[in-house]
């Protein structure tokens, strides 16, 4: 994970800009700006169909996700803009075992806050 977390922002910050050429490649229906924005949020979906999402750095301290019926999801890290280290995500007050989480989880809303490790 701390490897991916470093290349992901890599890409963010070298491939993603706000210059004329600040756009990588081929749109390819949405998926390249799905893929940035999910990975701003700091999560990306694994695959569709299965229902988990790899938890990464959000590029943002703090953001909220509406959801339906009422619910929110609030992101927050308070790991700074770094891409390398150690972090241990929590959702709603538990330590995450594992860097990722599932779609229910997320949905049922709460907080996941990504804390830097010393």
């Amino acid at each position: 994970p701390e490897k991916t977390r470093r290349w992901v922002r890599e890409v963010m910050n070298r491939l993603y800009t706000d210059r004329p050429d600040g756009y990588c490649g081929d749109e390819d229906n949405g998926q390249t700006s799905a893929w940035f924005v999910w990975s701003a949020m700091g999560m990306y979906p694994v695959c569709p169909a299965s229902g988990e999402y790899a938890l990464g750095l959000p590029l943002f301290d703090s953001l909220t996700i509406d959801l339906p019926k009422g619910r929110s999801l609030v992101v927050s890290s308070q790991a700074g803009k770094i891409d390398s280290g150690s972090y241990r995500y929590e959702l709603n007050g538990k330590p995450c075992d594992r860097p990722f989480a599932g779609r229910s989880t997320l949905c049922a809303g709460g907080t996941l806050v990504l804390r830097r490790m010393p």
